[in-house]
């Protein structure tokens, strides 16, 4: 799925996830259900393709966490950002996905204050 991120493959990502999954960007507010979730994943599609550096990652039952470094474009301004992701998985699918991460960082390249998770 992240490599599917990597590419801007919205319809690839889109089939990782469960209809009423969860995307929380734990600063921002969650994305509640795929139909929500349809049309932010595709949001992504003409922005410039992404690095995801995983760092380490574990597994156990059914979470997946992460450690990685998105090297990403938002917005214009290259940025890497530092995540902790964790992912619920049900049925083969991503049910909930939480990330955590610096918002005081991320405000400081981009020079504003995001409210929702956006391109």
């Amino acid at each position: 799925m992240l490599s599917a991120w990597e590419r801007r493959d919205s319809s690839l990502i889109l089939e990782h996830f469960t209809e009423d999954a969860v995307y929380h960007a734990v600063p921002l507010r969650p994305i509640v259900g795929k139909a929500a979730l349809t049309p932010w994943v595709k949001s992504f599609e003409g922005v410039a393709p992404g690095r995801l550096e995983v760092r380490h990652q574990v597994a156990g039952d059914d979470v997946v966490m992460n450690e990685r470094t998105d090297h990403i474009t938002i917005e214009g301004t290259e940025v890497s950002l530092p995540i902790c992701a964790v992912f619920e998985i049900e049925r083969g699918r991503i049910s909930a996905w939480r990330e955590y991460f610096d918002l005081s960082g991320l405000r400081a390249s981009l020079r504003q204050d995001p409210q929702t998770p956006k391109p």
